[in-house]
């Protein structure tokens, strides 16, 4: 969580609800820049990265893509955080569009200085509310760092929007959505084991003994795992999944 806003670090003020723009990709390509309470419902979505992810040699972090099984094509990230952080958004049900980088926040401080700042993803719910994501390790959060965050929070308030500040995710949740990933394209929809699986978990059922009375496990565990990936089936996460996990049927996005 972030801290309270309008007190920053050695007491400096936060800024105030007005005075932010956005600058974005259109899908034409072209970079617009407009005050933040023109874009509120802008498809940020689908917008392009308004930075490059860039791969040099000798870099701390470690860019790269992930295929979203949400998005239906590739998001890119800068750390293995942001990659963590990008699949559980991936893996939520109640997210229906990720987009990674997609715009610049502009705002001044109070000597009139000019602040940028680009939060790393914005996700759409399935009912509409928009969240907007930072990523950063808790003990990598600088004053500047939390300046800009609490500014970022602040824009997301004027406008309706969801802000998180997020640092290292449960490693066991992270293991557990890890592996189901593996198995998350669609490919793996398998409709007569699809069928099978559904009726053998109708009811809550230890996730090999169900796999078991359906087929063979070589065939059926991947469409198994795609189930739990999207939720046609649910167990829980947040404990290591094993032979004995109980599976149930799940929600559908």
């Amino acid at each position: 969580m972030v801290r309270a806003l309008g007190v920053l670090p050695g007491g400096a003020a936060g800024p105030s609800a007005e005075g932010f723009e956005v600058a974005y990709i259109d899908p034409g390509g072209s970079e617009l820049r407009r005050p933040l309470a023109d874009v509120w419902a802008v498809r940020f979505e689908d917008a392009a990265p308004v930075r490059e992810f860039k791969s040099y040699e000798g870099q701390r972090h470690l860019p790269g893509l992930w295929w979203s099984s949400t998005a239906g094509g590739h998001v890119g990230y800068e750390s293995w955080l942001e990659r963590d952080h990008v699949m559980l958004l991936d893996f939520d049900p109640a997210v229906v569009g990720i987009s990674s980088q997609p715009f610049w926040l502009f705002w001044a401080s109070e000597a009139g200085k000019g602040i940028s700042h680009a939060p790393d993803y914005f996700a759409r719910r399935g009912d509409g509310c928009a969240v907007v994501v930072d990523c950063r390790p808790a003990d990598r959060r600088g004053p500047r760092d939390w300046a800009k965050f609490e500014a970022t929070q602040t824009a997301c308030d004027q406008v309706g929007w969801e802000f998180r500040l997020v640092g290292a995710p449960d490693a066991v949740v992270v293991r557990n959505v890890r592996w189901l990933a593996g198995y998350r394209h669609p490919r793996h929809w398998l409709e007569p084991v699809v069928r099978g699986l559904r009726e053998v978990f109708a009811e809550p059922r230890p996730l090999m003994e169900g796999a078991a009375a359906v087929g063979d496990s070589v065939a059926v565990l991947p469409v198994l795992f795609h189930l739990l990936w999207s939720h046609e089936l649910a167990a829980d996460v947040a404990v290591p999944l094993r032979a004995e996990s109980l599976v149930s049927p799940g929600v559908r996005r």
